[in-house]
């Protein structure tokens, strides 16, 4: 057993590459160790190509194991299932730098898989398999144009730091992972707390030069490990068939796709590519797939040449023009918040929904997140593109679209101390011609301000794209899906009207130089500030109340040596609270934190006062001096107990009952009667005595006669107090 290891300096602490330890049979089987993070990154290929595809079988999966963390799955199976958001957020981001670099026409099914065996919280396992993968793929046979090199960027007090910690990253203003070769940036994910664009852009290229001390890196370690890359098939139209279809089909296509309507496009291309194929495919006979490949290389070649020959994009607009916007909100009755955002064919449909912080969802995985107060999510029915489908859970792309714009609003969605709600948003694209994604950042702004929740500021996401050939570069604003699908880059950015809150960038070609980067990032910017005066027109503020729907959510302070009065035992007097307030089939949401802080969740203010004044009730503190109305709950010879706050009982002796000498307690108070009195003591065992009497008037004085020494007047039963009207024995 031959054991090849190089280390490499990343961010000023080493990282470790071995391989030829595990998972031998691999074609490429790369041990990464960073810190005490250790992930397992392997990649193999199939012996043959897949048959009937006309793609490249690109799969990375990214397998998670609690072990790792030193935790047991939750729920009652106890071992790992299927994948969590954050593992399938770090596959795409695993496997979007890498696609582009396997070579045209490659058809054998490439699978990379990054097992995760150890975290250490300072150390990020997502950049370890993204290296993981990178060297893999390097030494394996495996034909790959790289390698890359991948590293996070932050932001802490104006300086920026390579993979900061887990301390660092809680101070960061920038959360920045880049990707890229020596020569250019492949891909970029970033979310950020309002960050203007120059400092993006620094972040960017100050990670781009740790990007290339990594590529060395992995380059000597295919020195010592590396096998020579294979022999596999690659499959392509050959040059004749390709000018061929171009005498065909070019005229036709560049007809074709002049049309501002997707749908009508669409079935223009289509009738071009089903006509070149019929008229072909004697001349070529068993070439169906190829010419299929031929077609789409021409469509692609056509669009580049409209553009960036004739200045034109399809549907006429300028390069930096948007489609026709339309803005509503409101239109949901019961909904807690909507917004409804159209951008050409594009529509998101965003609904809000506010609930206790109790409802937030408890993450089980490796990360160091347990629970998410805010979550996103991203909805794409089939009927979003007038198709047919199966509508099963959401995919990767609708969790990657969903986290995307999650991370665009985060920044300013108030705090927990501000706004002690759990929020969720729903975006369902209801049509789509490319940009669904941002569409559903400015949706979601909408719902959220449409539901009065005091955000910091309104969010508004464009994609641009990117065309390239020997002619020149074209960088589009506000790119649709033909734009999209043919060209070279999908670059969305999202941010308020100071900075940036996300970005994700994903690229078909080689790599992006700076200058391509800087203006595509200030175009965007323009684009988002148009937007943004847009939607402020239609809604210029969150509102200032929430919608009548919505939970009233009540924050109470209280002693936390109070919180046993409150909750009883077994839970038996907040749970009588929550009965006691209940409406029809809703019940209140009592939500108690250990340092005494209490959120209510109630169906209305009425409700939420209630239950406020039933805690108050349970938590004050007796004071002396103070008058209470009580109700009696117990009789001895000598005076009452009565209970003046929930819990707190306290005696009235019978000489406090009343002025005139009292021979029998019953005869002023009984079990169950209701009595004001007075604190007059609490004595140093905490006991509380009271008076009645000074609370009563105080019976006048009767006249002498000359009969005689007055006796105790003798009072009538009925008129004694509560109990008169009682037969006497």
């Amino acid at each position: 057993m031959t054991v090849h290891t190089t280390e490499i300096l990343v961010g000023g602490r080493t990282m470790t590459l071995e391989t030829g330890r595990i998972a031998r049979q691999s074609n490429g089987a790369v041990l990464v160790r960073y810190g005490d993070t250790v992930v397992l990154v392997t990649a193999n290929a199939s012996k043959t190509p897949r048959e009937g595809v006309d793609f490249f079988p690109l799969t990375v999966d990214w397998e998670e194991r609690l072990y790792a963390v030193g935790k047991i799955p939750g729920g009652f199976i106890k071992r790992e299932g299927r994948p969590t958001e954050n593992a399938i957020l770090a596959a795409r981001l695993t496997d979007r730098p890498i696609r582009p670099l396997f070579p045209e026409g490659l058809r054998n099914d490439v699978h990379v898989v990054a097992t995760i065996l150890s975290v250490d919280y300072d150390h990020s396992p997502e950049i370890c398999g993204m290296i993981g993968a990178s060297a893999a793929l390097t030494i394996s046979d495996i034909p790959f144009e790289g390698p890359i090199g991948a590293v996070e960027v932050g932001l802490v007090n104006g300086e920026y730091i390579i993979n900061p910690t887990s301390a660092q990253s809680q101070q960061s203003q920038l959360k920045l992972v880049v990707a890229g070769t020596e020569e250019a940036i492949l891909m970029i994910e970033a979310g950020a707390n309002i960050v203007p664009e120059e400092q993006i852009l620094e972040a960017i290229f100050f990670g781009h030069e740790e990007i290339k001390r990594v590529i060395a890196g992995i380059r000597e370690f295919q020195a010592k490990a590396g096998k020579p890359k294979g022999d596999y098939p690659r499959f392509a139209p050959s040059p004749e068939l390709l000018e061929r279809i171009r005498e065909k089909a070019w005229p036709r296509f560049l007809e074709a796709i002049r049309s501002a309507d997707k749908l009508a496009r669409e079935a223009a291309v289509e009738a071009v590519q089903a006509e070149v194929a019929a008229e072909l495919a004697t001349e070529f006979p068993e070439q169906d797939k190829l010419i299929a490949m031929g077609l789409k290389t021409v469509l692609k070649e056509v669009l580049r040449h409209l553009i960036i020959h004739h200045k034109v994009r399809p549907d006429d607009r300028g390069f930096k023009e948007l489609r026709p916007i339309s803005i509503e909100v409101g239109i949901l009755p019961r909904v807690h918040g909507t917004g409804l955002f159209t951008r050409g064919q594009t529509q998101a449909l965003t609904a809000m929904t506010l609930g206790p912080l109790s409802d937030q969802q408890v993450l089980d995985g490796i990360s160091e997140e347990e629970s998410k107060r805010y979550m996103h999510h991203y909805n794409f029915p089939p009927f979003a593109t007038g198709e047919t489908g199966p509508m099963r859970g959401p995919n990767r792309r609708a969790i990657g679209h969903g986290a995307l714009a999650g991370r665009a609003l985060e920044p300013v969605i108030p705090s927990e101390a501000e706004f002690p709600y759990t929020l969720r948003l729903v975006s369902d694209i209801m049509e789509s011609n490319g940009s669904s994604s941002m569409a559903s950042v400015c949706g979601s702004t909408l719902a959220l301000m449409d539901g009065g929740v005091p955000i910091k500021a309104p969010v508004a996401g464009i994609a641009m794209g990117l065309v390239k050939n020997e002619e020149g570069v074209a960088i589009l604003t506000d790119i649709q899906g033909l734009e999209d699908a043919l060209g070279d880059m999908d670059f969305k950015v999202a941010g308020t009207r100071t900075g940036v809150t996300a970005i994700q960038m994903d690229i078909k070609i080689k790599g992006l130089d700076r200058a391509i980067l800087t203006e595509a990032l200030y175009q965007a910017r323009e684009a988002r500030l148009q937007i943004l005066d847009m939607m402020e027109a239609v809604i210029p503020a969150p509102r200032e109340r929430l919608s009548p729907h919505a939970p009233r959510i009540i924050t109470l302070q209280i002693d936390p040596d109070k919180i046993r009065d409150v909750i009883g035992p077994g839970g038996k007097t907040i749970n009588r609270i929550i009965e006691a307030t209940r409406v029809g089939d809703k019940k209140v949401d009592i939500d108690i934190q250990d340092d005494g802080t209490i959120y209510i969740a109630a169906i209305n203010e009425e409700v939420g006062a209630e239950v406020v004044r039933m805690i108050e009730e349970l938590t004050r503190t007796v004071e002396a001096g103070q008058v209470y109305t009580g109700r009696v709950t117990r009789i001895t010879n000598f005076g009452a107990f009565v209970e003046i706050l929930p819990g707190k009982e306290g005696l009235v002796h019978i000489s406090q009952l009343a002025h005139e000498r009292v021979n029998r307690v019953e005869d002023v108070a009984r079990v169950g009667d209701m009595l004001t009195v007075k604190v007059t003591e609490i004595d140093h065992m905490g006991r509380i005595n009271l008076t009645h009497k000074e609370l009563i008037p105080k019976p006048e004085t009767p006249a002498r006669t000359n009969r005689g020494p007055v006796g105790p007047r003798k009072v009538p039963r009925a008129a004694e107090g509560p109990h008169r009207g009682r037969a006497s024995r």
